[in-house]
């Protein structure tokens, strides 16, 4: 412990990083075993949740550990038939309860590995809203963590839009007017901004 306190800033970070990485593959590997929809979903919304930190202009490490939280956002789902995540978005209401925890079922998974401590609350809450409304603990504003307001406008675009995802895939346009209208209510109206900024509308 008192050799780690005595490495640099870069290499602590290098080392986190490297630990990571064989973490997040194993995990995409399981996604994708589980539903190939859920797994190029994953990816598109690490993309997209890459380029609204890198806008945003926060430190690379941190853009990092945004863009590792987005690749797992949904392993929660690990958890559920896969015969209910092909019926998605159309769900009974039993199981979109069971849907509802998947948030918290991620975040547990991964509790006792050291490498994800950061991004456990970045996967917990990324379906939390910004008027409170949202899931697991009903977060609002500033108090949900910015990697879960980040992962949230990401992974709400590429619902919308990928023609994989809903039986109605919206424009780009339609969707950056449907992110405007939730911006300041369901999310971060400063990273909705940086977000169009990154489409170049």
């Amino acid at each position: 412990m008192f050799m780690l306190n005595l490495m640099h800033e870069d290499e602590l970070h290098r080392k986190d990083r490297n630990e990571l990485e064989p973490v997040v593959r194993q995990f995409l590997f399981l996604l994708r075993q589980k539903s190939q929809r859920l797994y190029t979903h994953s990816l598109q919304v690490a993309h997209y949740a890459t380029g609204i930190a890198a806008r945003m202009g926060l430190p690379r490490a941190e853009i990092e550990m945004i863009q590792a939280a987005a690749l797992l956002h949904d392993i929660g789902l690990l958890t559920m038939p896969a015969a209910t995540l092909h019926k998605m978005p159309f769900l009974s209401s039993r199981e979109q309860s069971q849907y509802k925890k998947h948030p918290d079922f991620g975040a547990n998974m991964l509790e006792m590995i050291p490498a994800c401590q950061q991004i456990i609350p970045y996967i917990r809450h990324h379906h939390e809203k910004w008027d409170g409304t949202g899931f697991p603990k009903r977060l609002r504003g500033v108090n949900i963590p910015i990697g879960a307001r980040v992962i949230a406008v990401a992974d709400y675009y590429e619902k919308i839009t990928n023609p994989a995802s809903e039986n109605c895939a919206k424009t780009k346009k339609e969707a950056v007017n449907e992110l405007l209208g939730a911006s300041g209510l369901l999310f971060d109206p400063s990273i909705v901004r940086f977000f169009i900024e990154t489409l170049g509308r």
